[in-house]
């Protein structure tokens, strides 16, 4: 029976949603492209590193979500808090003025970065889903995804505000001349402040996940753990079960799938968001705003998603997204100067619908000792599709980029570079739509459809 208390009496509720905040709202994110640049690294060095981090989270994606389930989820978590400090620590306190160096140590942050993301993959649902499980209802999970998610972006919001606040020189010596100091800051000194701030966040991690506890079903006693190849052993079997699960379900096969499709899509547009902008005629100052605008949408989109998951069938939620994305994608096709701000403020809607979705969906159908290796089978598909459209948009803009230099020999870099930017974003409607028919057509031989008019409870 299960306890009525509320769902946020429980610590390691608590606990999660502080955990979420601290590790995701990074006070370094709305000047992520130009603090690389400021210590010294060109913008090819720039993509080889984010490059590497995406590859560093599909190859521990999997590993990372079976240890989990294996050894523990607070552990796991632990260690993703104490990688975070070290990531963060490298480049807070990196000497500038070597560029070698400076790359070097920007290699081990985005190693660090890439492999505390796939830890915490999965691994602190896991932790909250088992816990109402163990203590709570969960039924009352849709809820606590709700004011997380709520709380999440209320922490974008302040680090998206005060990340570009203190990273500016010019605003932080006002604030230096209000305060009466005569102390001043140059931009060497001033771009280490967001970094700062966000190794506090990591310290607070640290401090959330210290305090969990682990729920340990009754049928794993933690007394039962052997030595280390017994544990690898047990890693390799929990990880192809669960995937042999997944491959049997088509529910789980559909939400995997079809998040995947509209989640790699809609993130390649996102980190397309600075050009765009710029191309519809948006101010740079005005990037921030829009960014704290992204933030607040995160505080009502995540009431509404919970409002759909408990009223409606995970078909009508699949078809809400499907006409928000595409309708989102194809209006940014058009560029509408200012107004054309409204679709990409939709991408990033049916991007928070997609993540509420598709962690409501698993969380309720998998079983609690793979639960944390089937999420990262999820993580694993979306950050495959991601890196995999990332070359394929490489490829598309290099092709477009040669086309417009043959029709346009007398034009300018940047204007090429602007005319093959908007002829690429042309090809995400059609590309999207090939991929969901593709996911439909594999599906619906597996007669995941027919599932998705209901929603299946019941795991293995």
């Amino acid at each position: 029976m299960h306890n009525a208390r509320s769902p946020f009496a429980l610590a390691n509720i608590r606990r999660f949603i502080a955990f979420r905040v601290f590790f995701n709202a990074r006070f370094y994110y709305p000047v992520f492209t130009i603090l690389f640049l400021d210590y010294g690294l060109s913008i090819e060095q720039f993509s080889l590193l984010n490059t590497v981090w995406a590859f560093t989270i599909v190859l521990a994606e999997i590993p990372s979500g079976a240890l989990a389930d294996l050894v523990g989820r607070k552990r796991l978590l632990v260690a993703t808090s104490l990688l975070m400090v070290g990531e963060m620590a490298l480049i807070a306190f990196v000497p500038v003025g070597d560029s070698l160096l400076v790359f070097w140590v920007f290699l081990a942050n985005r190693v660090l970065s890439g492999l505390a993301e796939a830890m915490a993959s999965g691994a602190d649902e896991a932790m909250a889903y088992d816990t109402l499980v163990a203590h709570g209802d969960p039924g009352d999970w849709p809820r606590v995804l709700d004011i997380q998610m709520r709380m999440q972006h209320a922490g974008y919001l302040v680090a998206m505000t005060v990340g570009a606040a203190v990273y500016d020189p010019g605003t932080v010596n006002r604030v230096l001349a209000w305060l009466g100091s005569a102390a001043r800051v140059d931009q060497q000194v001033s771009m280490r402040f967001p970094v700062y701030l966000t190794l506090l966040l990591a310290l607070l991690a640290c401090a959330a996940t210290l305090g969990m506890r682990d729920p340990v079903p009754a049928a794993q006693p933690a007394g039962e753990r052997g030595g280390t190849m017994p544990r690898v052993r047990d890693a390799l079997r929990i990880t192809l079960r669960a995937g042999r699960w997944i491959l049997q379900t088509p529910f789980a096969m559909a939400v995997i799938l079809f998040g995947m499709a509209f989640d790699h899509v809609l993130r390649m547009l996102v980190t397309l968001t600075s050009q765009y902008f710029r191309l519809i005629d948006l101010p740079e100052a005005s990037f921030g705003l829009i960014g704290s605008a992204v933030a607040l949408l995160g505080l009502v989109v995540p009431r509404i998603a919970r409002a759909m998951v408990e009223k409606n069938s995970p078909g009508r939620n699949l078809l809400w997204v499907a006409v928000i994305a595409f309708s989102s994608v194809w209006g940014l096709t058009l560029f509408i100067p200012w107004f054309g701000l409204l679709p990409m403020m939709t991408v990033f809607v049916a991007m928070m619908f997609t993540s509420f979705f598709t962690s409501h969906y698993l969380n309720r159908i998998a079983a609690s000792n793979q639960r944390a290796t089937v999420l990262s089978f999820k993580g694993l598909a979306f950050n495959g599709a991601y890196g995999l459209i990332g070359i394929l948009y490489a490829l598309l803009i290099a092709h477009l980029r040669h086309r417009q230099e043959i029709l346009h020999p007398a034009a300018g870099r940047a204007l090429v570079e602007n005319r093959a930017f908007m002829a690429s974003v042309d090809w995400f409607p059609w590309y999207l739509l090939a991929v969901l028919a593709l996911v439909f057509l594999a599906c619906r031989l597996r007669g995941a459809i027919r599932d998705c008019g209901r929603e299946k409870t019941s795991a293995p």
